[in-house]
């Protein structure tokens, strides 16, 4: 079980959307049957086996095992996936285009920037899987709190320099049999709570 699947297809992406296939999913998490699905969240058996066909057509559940009871054979699936992520290949004619609008202070630009990395990472991620390879990543994350506007804008211009110098001096245009890597930076405002501090 992959631990972060990506959902590249329209007609899958609306399949995880639905409630109950959703709940479905969370559920799966854990290999299960139809009836016993049925019994933990009150759904007749025959509404559960048609959710979990619709999720199976699409890949986002599989057959873990089949036993035997009595003259029925029960099928026992699981998800394919801990989490799914939709990516914006699923919207595949109004997906964001970092390209329309190249501008390195605008959210809407990161946030397009973000959506080509997700869709870009999940593609890699699914081909990966297909080929039984692992998937060379490198990610970073954290949070700085600046004193004052020009901090972050001298912290943003410090950093830009020193990517730059990074790329300058590891970019080899003649490596033949190099690999191409995007690298993406970001700094936006934290989405936490501000914390409180409290005077003894």
């Amino acid at each position: 079980m992959l631990d972060v699947s990506p959902i590249e297809n329209a007609d899958a992406a609306v399949a995880s959307l639905d409630p109950i296939r959703s709940r479905l999913l969370a559920e799966l998490a854990v290999p299960n049957s139809a009836t016993a699905l049925g019994h933990r969240l009150g759904l007749p058996r025959q509404k559960v086996n048609y959710h979990l066909r619709t999720l199976e057509e699409h890949g986002l559940i599989e057959l873990a095992e089949e036993r035997k009871k009595g003259n029925v054979i029960e099928r026992v699936m699981r998800a394919t996936a801990s989490s799914y992520v939709i990516t914006p290949a699923a919207l595949s004619s109004v997906q964001p285009d970092p390209a329309r609008s190249p501008d390195r202070l605008s959210a809407g630009w990161m946030l397009a920037l973000a959506a080509r990395l997700v869709r870009d990472v999940g593609a890699l991620i699914t081909a990966a899987a297909r080929q039984s390879k692992p998937l060379a990543t490198f990610a970073l994350d954290g949070e700085i709190r600046f004193a004052s506007a020009a901090d972050r804008a001298a912290f943003a211009e410090e950093l830009s320099n020193a990517a730059l110098e990074l790329v300058s001096r590891y970019h080899d245009e003649s490596a033949v049999r190099g690999r191409d890597y995007r690298l993406v930076l970001a700094i936006h405002p934290s989405t936490k709570p501000p914390s409180t501090t409290q005077e003894d």
